[in-house]
C-alpha cells in the first residue's frame, strides 16, 4: 500500500490487521508532512505561536516537538 487513497480505504475497511497497518502508515505520513511544514514555516520566519495556532496545539507543544530539529 503506497497510494494515500488506498491507505485511507484500507484504514476504514473491515480487515482489522490491514486497517491498523494502514492507519500506522497514514500516521507516519502525517508526522513526516507536519515536520516538513514546520521546518518550512520556521525558515520563512513564522513564530512558534503562529505554527501552534495553525496546528491547533500549544506553542509549548510544538516547540518541544520540533525545536531540536531546526538544524536538519
Amino acid at each position: 500500500m503506497t497510494d494515500v487513497n488506498d491507505l485511507a480505504a484500507a484504514a476504514s475497511g473491515a480487515d482489522v490487521r490491514t486497517g491498523l497497518r494502514a492507519a500506522l502508515a497514514l500516521r507516519r505520513l502525517a508526522e513526516t508532512l507536519e515536520a516538513l511544514q514546520v521546518g518550512n514555516a520556521r525558515r520563512q520566519g513564522w513564530s512558534w505561536q503562529e505554527i501552534a495556532d495553525a496546528l491547533e496545539v500549544t506553542k509549548q507543544a510544538v516547540h518541544k516537538k520540533y525545536a531540536n530539529r531546526q538544524e536538519e
